[in-house]
């Protein structure tokens, strides 16, 4: 969408004003809940509790890329709802910063958990890298973000060389080799997910945006867990891990 295009429709974050959209925060929810769901099957498969192999499993595997894929989504329709008139670098700043600390908690506890396999890539380093890279397109041409997302998605089949096998380098998801990794999301293919996340939110013009607000517990839980996806991000696992491997001690 050009520059040119009425205010109302290329800036929905001045349209919306303050509020926040409940129902793109019960979609982060239920994004939240699907991945506790995984995790919860993966911990499962972990302590030998059950026979899948979670983490190897095709349907596993798709089951995490969906969801990862839906988070990045929302970041792209975020970054839009957020700062699709003018970059708000305060409150950016201190999410990212968030976001970036906590992405480096990750790889320390995993490192020393799991250091075959430790997170050093994962989906909060994605989100983190993804957001600032992201700016730049909010009020790029559409015609060009929804190439580059393309290009992003076909990188991975076309780009991989043994150059990006390196430590320095299998951030970008061009390795020749398999990253082993409990949880890894480089910026290609995935950054297309935010760019179409982008797309969508601004084909959206602010008016149409939903007024919904939810009611029911089920659906005000959602978006409650949607407005703090940091906070049960870092929460959820360290609790399913400590239920489980009382369990796991209590059954032999």
């Amino acid at each position: 969408m050009s520059d040119a295009a009425e205010p109302s429709r290329r800036s929905p974050a001045l349209a919306i004003g303050a509020g926040r959209i409940e129902a793109v925060d019960a979609a982060r929810g239920a994004a939240l809940l699907a991945m506790a769901i995984y995790h919860f099957s993966w911990d499962l498969s972990f302590f030998q509790l059950i026979a899948t192999p979670v983490g190897t499993d095709p349907a596993g595997k798709w089951f995490a890329r969906a969801i990862a894929g839906s988070f990045l989504f929302l970041v792209g329709v975020s970054l839009v709802l957020g700062h699709g008139e003018r970059i708000r670098w305060p409150p950016f700043t201190r999410r990212v910063a968030m976001i970036a600390a906590a992405a480096a908690a990750v790889t320390v506890v995993t490192y020393f958990a799991f250091p075959g396999s430790y997170i050093f890539f994962g989906i909060l380093h994605c989100i983190a890298v993804s957001s600032l890279i992201g700016l730049a397109f909010l009020r790029a041409p559409l015609a060009l973000v929804i190439a580059l997302a393309v290009a992003c998605l076909a990188a991975p089949w076309l780009l991989t060389s043994p150059a990006f096998n390196s430590v320095g380098w299998v951030w970008l998801g061009l390795a020749s080799e398999q990253v082993p990794s409990n949880d890894y999301n480089p910026l290609l293919p995935w950054f297309a997910m935010v760019l179409l996340g982008i797309t969508v939110a601004r084909l959206i013009p602010s008016k149409s945006w939903p007024t919904w607000q939810p009611r029911d517990p089920v659906t005000r839980t959602l978006a409650l867990a949607g407005r703090h996806s940091l906070l049960f991000y870092l929460a959820h696992q360290p609790v399913l891990l400590g239920v489980l491997w009382l369990v796991s001690k209590a059954t032999g």
